[in-house]
């Protein structure tokens, strides 16, 4: 292992009780007891970069808290984020802030798709994906993702069966839950397809940034002849672990597009601004380079460690081989278990929550996901507990 996180203290605990986290304070609810360790919803334990938490106390500090308008620096800060880490060159107009990723999910169906009309996803994948297009009475179109010899790839022939009688595809990118970063040849043929059968596409692409050194992200709207075709949801919310300050962007290069998904924002009368999700938003893309460089490798060893004591310890439990997102996918389909008594045995036997992979869909069953956004001791009391569970019921 090297553990070589710089200044970061990335092993630090910290006592989140009681401070509303929907992760610690809401196991009761969702595992049914309040005392097994959670490793479920996507934030991670790790406290935030310093250099946000200093911006929020001094913006605190002003004692008006008015409505707040976007400034022009936070459009900079993006729009230079974009260039130094993806290599992509956008412009202001490009950029709509919206209240999070999965607000302008439903706000994609809703603005380029009628009630009864078809949307792709590609399962196993985020459940809200299912709800925008379930939710607003619109065709839930299932592309499920290839899983052969352990890793996940696109079902291409499927696809542009698919894209024949749809008007939009979400597309996951990188993968959540399996992991996947696509690559440059997978997201050309997606792209192909998408154009030949006049398929939007929304791009969720809020992991982009937590890709593992050996791969490297290629965000879909910058390939060519892209820009009729595609609106490119990011954030800095996993990335810097703020996405209780629900803000997000949507990179919209086509006018017309742009104006369509506007439209439908404006109809909520939902302000995507409050002075603490700009103030956070702004210094996060500004200062956060280094910060996220020492996150990416304590992350890496995290997941390289998982790999090595399921292999080593717990043989029936596979790690789906991760390139992206701090969200590790678990092939426990040798356990034999079914979905019920799979997330018994985590809950009840092993005193972990880990996310059911049924809730992913249909696909996803068998599997669990496990997320690794937390001290490295919690970590490995969590793979000890499984452990321990696994040898009692004598695999």
């Amino acid at each position: 292992m090297n553990d070589n996180a710089g200044p970061y203290d990335f092993d630090q605990i910290i006592n989140r009780l009681e401070t509303g986290s929907v992760k610690y304070d809401a196991r009761q609810s969702m595992f049914e007891r309040a005392d097994v360790i959670p490793a479920w919803v996507a934030d991670m334990d790790f406290p935030v970069l310093p250099a946000v938490t200093q911006a929020l106390i001094d913006r605190a500090a002003h004692p008006i808290y008015g409505y707040t308008v976007f400034p022009e620096s936070l459009y900079e800060a993006a729009i230079d984020w974009m260039r130094r880490r993806h290599a992509w060159i956008i412009e202001r107009d490009w950029l709509v802030m919206c209240p999070g990723v999965v607000p302008s999910l439903n706000a994609a169906v809703m603005a380029f798709t009628q009630p009864g009309d078809s949307v792709i996803v590609q399962p196993p994948v985020y459940f809200p994906f299912f709800s925008a297009v379930t939710q607003t009475g619109r065709k839930l179109v299932a592309n499920p993702l290839k899983y052969e010899n352990g890793r996940y790839t696109v079902d291409f022939d499927h696809l542009e069966y698919c894209a024949k009688k749809a008007q939009l595809l979400l597309l996951c990118s990188p993968h959540n839950p399996v992991g996947r970063v696509w690559s440059p040849s997978e997201l050309e043929q997606i792209l192909r397809i998408a154009k030949k059968h006049n398929v939007m596409i929304c791009s969720d692409e809020i992991h982009a940034d937590l890709i593992y050194p050996e791969s490297e992200h290629t965000v879909l709207a910058a390939l060519p002849d892209s820009h009729q075709h595609v609106i490119t949801a990011m954030a800095p919310s996993k990335t810097f672990n703020i996405p209780g300050l629900n803000l997000s962007m949507l990179i919209i290069p086509d006018r017309g597009i742009r104006k369509a998904i506007t439209a439908v924002f404006d109809t909520w009368h939902v302000s995507a601004s409050n002075p603490f999700s700009v103030t956070a938003f702004e210094t996060a893309y500004r200062e956060g380079d280094a910060w996220l460089e020492a996150l990416k490798i304590y992350l890496r060893d995290t997941r390289n460690d998982v790999a090595f004591y399921l292999a080593e310890y717990l043989p029936q439990i596979r790690l789906v081989p991760s390139e992206g997102t701090y969200l590790l996918w678990l092939d426990c389909t040798a356990m034999r278990m079914t979905d019920d008594a799979l997330q018994r045995f985590f809950i009840q036997e092993a005193g972990v929550g880990l996310s059911p992979g049924v809730l992913f869909g249909k696909a996803g069953s068998g599997f669990m996901r496990f997320n690794i956004g937390a001290p490295r001791k919690i970590i490995t009391q969590i793979l000890e507990q499984i452990r321990l569970a696994y040898d009692r019921l004598a695999f």
